[in-house]
């Protein structure tokens, strides 16, 4: 009887193992498999996180260091380019039409600064009353026509100087008094010329030089 209880125990014993095997094996894989999937899952979810967080800082920072940067440089360097091509653009239009005065093309920007008035103008004019001074009166210097009249003819001491004296005299007779349109300009200036003739002049002179 002893043999008997002692063969069953130890087939229980048996049974009881080799469930205990077959359920570790079957168990196993399974928790092995969602543990993986989790970590899958986990790591995902933090590399998500992570690519998304230097992107929002990324975004923030460049718009409050860099967002002026494109309105401010390009501007001032524009700016900078047209100011330095006056000189050679006034230079080119007297070259092209031969004009004595083509050596002042600097100087007629320098006093159209000076005096606070386009810089075109006073080139314009020139062409309008004397060819861009081919035709004024011997020796006078003045291609503006400027304070020449029956009684006399204004004579200046260089083209510098009559560039200064018609630049200066602009100013204070014209733009200062409210003229500074070139229709303006031409009701002192010329107020019999017909139809506006010379405005419309001036106006396609200071057109051509750009």
């Amino acid at each position: 009887m002893q043999d008997y209880y002692y063969s069953a125990e130890k087939t229980g014993s048996f049974f009881r193992k080799l469930i205990f095997i077959l359920v570790f094996f079957t168990l196993t894989p399974i928790a092995l498999f969602s543990s993986t999937i989790s970590l899958i899952s986990i790591t995902n979810s933090e590399s998500k996180t992570a690519k998304s967080k230097p992107t929002i800082q990324k975004q923030t920072t460049g718009v409050q260091v860099y967002a002026s940067l494109p309105s401010d440089f390009p501007t001032v360097s524009a700016e900078i380019v047209e100011e330095d091509a006056r000189p050679e653009i006034i230079k080119n239009f007297l070259t092209s039409y031969k004009s004595p005065i083509t050596p002042h093309a600097e100087f007629v920007v320098e006093t159209a600064d000076k005096y606070g008035i386009d810089w075109k103008l006073i080139t314009a004019i020139a062409m309008k009353e004397s060819g861009l001074c081919k035709i004024i009166p011997e020796d006078s210097y003045n291609c503006w026509g400027w304070g020449i009249h029956s009684a006399g003819t204004l004579k200046f001491d260089s083209y510098e100087e009559g560039i200064d004296i018609v630049s200066k005299g602009i100013r204070e007779n014209y733009v200062d008094i409210g003229l500074v349109t070139i229709e303006e300009i031409m009701s002192k200036w010329i107020p019999h010329s017909p139809n506006g003739v010379w405005a419309e002049g001036v106006k396609l002179y200071m057109a051509e030089m750009k």
